[in-house]
């Protein structure tokens, strides 16, 4: 599916669909969901027909129906750029080096 291409009531008329199909197929009612969640059963609706609801309350949804791990494809973490992996090289021990000892003063401050 091209997201890129679809307007933002298409893209969460999609999203409500999608949703909508996985807590149906988890055998789960709108108002279980809504009380596991810690939402109303009319936002639950609201985000089923398409309609935008809070990101906490897309969050919790998502969270009750095991899917926020899904989240890390939405927003993956940004891989390091060549110049931070330099940086991070630099700083990396490249060899042992031998223990520093202490030498005793026996009173002499010369």
């Amino acid at each position: 599916m091209d997201w890129n291409s679809m307007s933002d009531p298409a893209i969460l008329a999609e999203i409500g669909k999608r949703m909508k199909e996985y807590r149906l197929r988890k055998n789960r009612t709108q108002r279980d969901v809504a009380t596991h969640a810690g939402i109303s059963v009319q936002s639950l609706q609201r985000l089923e027909q398409g309609g935008s609801v809070s990101l906490s309350t897309f969050i919790s949804i998502l969270r009750m129906l095991r899917l926020l791990d899904n989240l890390e494809a939405l927003v993956p973490e940004l891989p390091l750029s060549p110049v931070e992996l330099l940086k991070l090289q630099g700083k990396a021990r490249k060899r042992a080096a031998k223990p520093h000892v202490k030498q005793k003063n026996n009173g002499d401050d010369s």
